[in-house]
């Protein structure tokens, strides 16, 4: 028998997980027709994608509950005291979806922040928010300023991803990343490591605007000591990550490889120049380091792309220290295969050798697939 295919929309929205959703409703409000909801709800997910599928949960929820904005609100509210887990659930997310449609105005901005906050441990508020962001944002940013002072933790991630420059699925925001930097502060020495990490996240999408900012932001945070050296050191590495892949210079000098390094490159080398679709790049070269130097050993490809275009992607090798005199030996193979992810074209590609940031000498080959 095939492997079933896994499908995250069909795992996260299915018979199963909706019905905990409507159970908890019928629970609170005895007038709704749970069988009619959870039928609605399933005839309609084939044709829906999964965020498509949390929105058409909060339609029904629309549909099946015939109350005013502030009484749903309370209504889904009190089901939540009827749900054995209180961990996240993406059916939830049609709570947070029903705030954002209905609540989004002047005249329920306030209620609509509160019930964000108090339904974001079972499902994050982060989309929700981003139109009050945009709308609203002086009294959106003093909600998030409160919540990072909360001792909730869902409340404190809020802050974070909530407000993300570059939050993936989320609506795009138009406010300055350094003012919302400012709410990191508050954050990044957090004991949970599921609060760091939104932090280092949010950097991330800084450094792709202004990695020098993110340099300047992770200096002084590792200078107060007030995170533990572990985890610091954690958040430094995980936001810095698309720096390190650009070869931004501040960033590698800042983690200690120079990017100019005293070493010499010998005998860098392509086993076999014209490859097929399911073959391997193989490749060798040696280091020999003329002083003690920490190295970050990277390989650039260059592709072909479709309408003459051309693409480049950054691959890791590894991270070393040589002492002086010392010298490496690296072989590494690069499997070229069908991706789901990325379609590859017959032509021409070049390895470029990279190290600390620094191009090295590079070699053509060609690929047909």
């Amino acid at each position: 028998m095939p492997e079933e295919k896994y499908i995250l929309k069909d795992v996260l929205f299915n018979k199963q997980t909706v019905s905990v959703l409507v159970n908890a409703l019928a629970n609170v409000y005895p007038t709704l027709e749970p069988n009619d909801f959870l039928t609605d709800a399933l005839k309609a997910f084939p044709d829906l994608e999964l965020k498509e599928r949390m929105s058409y949960l909060r339609v029904l929820i629309e549909k099946y509950i015939s109350e005013d904005y502030i009484n749903t609100l309370q209504i889904l509210l009190r089901s939540l005291n009827y749900v054995e887990d209180s961990h996240e659930s993406f059916v939830f997310g049609a709570y947070q979806d029903y705030i954002m449609i209905n609540g989004c105005t002047e005249e329920y901005l306030n209620i609509s922040l509160d019930y964000m906050g108090k339904f974001t441990q079972y499902f994050s508020a982060e989309f929700a928010i981003r139109p009050f962001i945009t709308h609203y944002p002086e009294a959106t940013y003093q909600a998030l300023e409160v919540w990072a002072k909360s001792d909730n933790v869902h409340k404190r991630r809020l802050v974070s991803e909530g407000i993300r420059p570059k939050l993936p699925w989320g609506k795009s925001i138009d406010f300055d990343y350094k003012k919302a930097s400012e709410l990191l502060e508050y954050l990044y020495h957090d004991s949970e490591r599921y609060v760091t990490r939104s932090v280092a996240n949010h950097l991330n999408d800084i450094s792709k605007i202004d990695p020098d900012f993110v340099l300047e932001i992770l200096k002084r945070w590792a200078s107060t000591n007030k995170q533990n050296e572990s985890e610091m050191q954690y958040i430094i590495n995980h936001s810095l990550r698309t720096s390190i892949k650009k070869s931004h210079r501040g960033t590698l000098e800042f983690l200690g490889y120079p990017t100019n390094p005293n070493i010499s490159i010998n005998g860098l080398s392509i086993q076999k120049t014209n490859l097929k679709l399911g073959e391997s790049l193989i490749f060798n070269f040696e280091i020999i380091a003329h002083e003690k130097v920490s190295l970050m050993i990277d390989y650039n490809i260059n592709y072909p792309m479709a309408r003459e275009k051309r693409s480049d992607k950054v691959f890791k090798i590894k991270k070393i220290s040589l002492d002086q005199g010392e010298s490496l030996t690296i072989e590494k193979k690069h499997l070229f295969k069908s991706m789901t992810t990325k379609k590859l074209y017959s032509g021409e590609y070049t390895l470029n050798l990279q190290i600390n940031g620094h191009s090295y000498e590079k070699l053509v080959f060609n690929l047909t697939v």
